[in-house]
């Protein structure tokens, strides 16, 4: 391949190759919400696609959730040792959830990967990689609080081939159908997931048959090493310095705890490092994460540092460094379980933005309300009669920037395109009845600028009984402040059961529900900038005719009487 522009690379057909290449990253992307069997795919959009060249650097993503932003390479890069390219076929299919190689989550993630030959010769990979809302597992739901090890958590399936040379491995599918608790569901989103990613081969070959490898891989090169340029000059930008916060992890699920996170940052001479040494072992219970989610993690930082709008792909990543021993919490190995990675790599992308947050006030807001929010309820359908399995993650608070409030009821971090799934098609669906959705006023995150409310959600359930999942962490912490602004508020989880009893549910598996009892979940506000007593008269007026504070806290917090 050439490395410098010929007449062959003119700037107009590279630019035609580089924008279609991140096309073809969106036309995958509807193509699985549209083929998809699952809500938390085609509703939520819990997955993600992409393209990689050949030796696994990523060329595009699509949108989607933001924490697989380490996951479709990384996974090219360990298919690649169990499936050298010399052994890949054209019509070649792999499926892989492990959580300890690259790509690795948690076995509810699963990644389908499609390698693109053109001539014969390997030239890239389409990929994405979805949440399969049932992969078996002692629980239904696949997720898990109290699993104490990996076989626990779901079916284990590491780069094996569904496709080999286009013949479906039909063996694999029973497999599947026979370990899950919704097939159709399943298997669905399995071949929803294959014809995304032939729609990148296909888009792909395209490319190059109009214009050639020589200019598609000089294309892809050089969208490479663009976004590392623009990403390098970014990082110059920031002010140099080592920068280190800690926090903290409530429990694993199985009641230990907490678990401390640290990290020290360096940014200098156009790099970044974090070093997490010093952060706990891993824990007995599914809060831990292997080492692909901490570099998610970092590489969701760094998006947030350096401008959003740099395409995202491997040359972004080249100045990042990240430094952490294996057996931690956030590099667990073999065989600790992992259900709720996700709690883990929030937390670890918030650690980074809390210790950068006061030197770049102006690009990082304070702390928000830090959970994905997962809740996840299985029972019978009063009507149909049919088994369904409810999963979603939900908003709250984010924390105030140096010069506004901060947002309500938004995703967490790691949680990017994510939407909630419509009350409507909940309540048809699944055996509930959605009764209240809606921004609180408990108090928390007063400030010059005041922290994004958290929301209240309740479920009330109509099916006649069913077992509750629920995975929140933030539950003792609250979110941070920044210059003087206070602390928001926690996130929370109760049932109020129809004899007038309440109980607990920030961290439960299988609590049984039944018949007109009421799930509660009560996400924080974000945390405040400021001293509460500088902020404007008007500001708080408004947010006490939008039911954002009460009376009381607008005088205790801010001084104002009205």
């Amino acid at each position: 391949m050439n490395k410098h522009p010929t007449k062959a690379h003119d700037p107009v057909t590279l630019q035609v190759i580089k924008d279609a290449l991140t096309a073809i990253g969106q036309e995958m992307f509807q193509v699985m919400i549209r083929t998809s069997m699952s809500p938390i795919i085609y509703e939520t959009t819990d997955f993600a696609v992409g393209l990689t060249d050949a030796k696994g650097e990523l060329i595009a993503q699509g949108n989607g959730v933001s924490g697989f932003l380490a996951t479709l390479d990384t996974a090219v890069q360990s298919a690649l040792i169990h499936h050298p390219p010399h052994t890949l076929k054209a019509g070649d299919v792999i499926l892989t959830n492990s959580p300890y190689e690259g790509g690795g989550t948690h076995l509810s993630d699963v990644i389908v990967l499609v390698p693109i030959l053109f001539q014969g010769e390997l030239v890239g990979f389409s990929a994405n990689k979805s949440h399969w809302t049932e992969v078996g597992g002692k629980d239904a739901g696949s997720v898990s609080t109290t699993s104490r090890e990996i076989f626990q958590e779901g079916l284990h399936l590491k780069f094996v081939k569904v496709y080999d040379e286009g013949r479906l491995n039909q063996a694999l599918v029973e497999v599947i159908r026979a370990n899950v608790r919704l097939p159709e569901q399943t298997l669905g989103d399995l071949h929803a997931g294959v014809a995304a990613a032939r729609t990148g081969e296909k888009r792909v070959l395209q490319l190059f048959e109009r214009y050639g490898a020589d200019t598609v891989n000089f294309a892809m090169a050089d969208l490479l090493n663009y976004g590392e340029r623009l990403t390098a000059s970014q990082l110059r930008d920031l002010p140099s310095g080592v920068f280190e916060a800690e926090d903290l992890i409530e429990e694993d699920g199985l009641g230990n705890g907490p678990f401390k996170l640290k990290v020290k940052v360096t940014v200098a001479d156009g790099r970044m490092t974090a070093d997490f040494s010093g952060t706990s072992p891993q824990a007995p219970g599914p809060i831990n994460s292997a080492r692909t989610a901490l570099v998610t993690a970092v590489r969701c930082a760094l998006k947030a540092i350096t401008d959003p709008d740099i395409p995202a792909n491997g040359g972004c990543f080249r100045h990042v460094d990240i430094v952490c021993p294996e057996g931690t919490l956030l590099t667990a190995v073999s065989p600790a379980p992992v259900s709720l990675y996700y709690e883990s790599l929030v937390a670890v992308i918030e650690l980074v933005w809390k210790a950068l947050a006061p030197a770049m006030v102006g690009k990082l807001p304070a702390g928000h309300y830090r959970s994905v929010g997962g809740t996840f309820l299985a029972g019978t359908h009063p009507d149909s009669q049919q088994f369904y399995v409810l999963g979603e993650p939900l908003v709250g608070g984010w924390g105030a920037g140096a010069d506004r409030d901060g947002i309500n009821g938004l995703f967490c971090c790691a949680n990017g395109e994510t939407y909630n799934i419509p009350v409507e098609l909940a309540e048809s669906r699944y055996g509930v009845r959605i009764e209240q959705y809606a921004f609180h006023n408990e108090r928390g995150g007063a400030g010059k600028f005041r922290g994004g409310r958290g929301v209240v959600l309740d479920y009330r359930l109509t099916s006649d009984e069913a077992f509750l999942t629920a995975t929140y962490s933030r539950t003792a912490s609250r979110p941070w402040g920044l210059m003087g602004g206070c602390e928001g508020s926690s996130n929370r989880g109760e049932v109020l059961r129809a004899d007038g009893s309440r109980e607990p549910s920030n961290m439960t598996t299988g609590m049984p529900i039944k018949k007109g009892d009421l799930i509660r979940i009560t996400t924080g506000h974000g945390g405040g900038v400021g001293n509460p007593r500088e902020r404007a008269p008007e500001a708080i007026r408004r947010d006490l005719r939008n039911g954002y504070i009460t009376a009381e806290e607008a005088l205790e917090d801010y001084g104002f009487a009205g």
